[in-house]
Order: C-alpha cells, then sequence, then structure tokens
C-alpha cells in the first residue's frame, strides 16, 4: 500500500480523535483500511504460500500445495 494512504488513514485516526467524521471522511476511512487488510491479507498469502516443510522422513511439502489439498476436502 502506497504511503501516502497509510499517512491518510492515519491523519483520519487524528481527526476522529479531536472531532466527529463527516460522511465523506468515514466512508473514506472505512475504504482506505478495507484496502490496507486487503494488502496484508495477500501479502500473508505469499509469504506462506512460499514456505517450504521438510517432514520428519526429509520429503518437502510446500505449503501452497498443502492449502490447495486442504480446500479440496483432502488432508
Amino acid at each position: 500500500m502506497e504511503k501516502a494512504k497509510l499517512d491518510r488513514i492515519s491523519e483520519l485516526s487524528r481527526i476522529a480523535r479531536e472531532r466527529e467524521l463527516t460522511e465523506q471522511e468515514h466512508l473514506e476511512r472505512q475504504q482506505l483500511r478495507s484496502e490496507y487488510r486487503e494488502s496484508v491479507v495477500g501479502s500473508l498469502i505469499a509469504q506462506l504460500e512460499s514456505i517450504t516443510i521438510v517432514e520428519p522422513d526429509g520429503t518437502k511439502v510446500e505449503v501452497k500445495d498443502r492449502m490447495k489439498k486442504s480446500s479440496r476436502g483432502g488432508n
């Protein structure tokens, strides 16, 4: 997420502590927070998918492969 958007979230939070946000400011803050959450979740998923698990028997399983199996109802 762009620094300008993060700064705007912080600015709106400061304003909210001082006074009631206008409807437009409130909607803007909701939208920015939603974008931020999506960015964090996307980054976390990408990081998790890059992990390789080494099983006790020495076999290597990538987390993304394991996630695909669990979404299909496998183990």
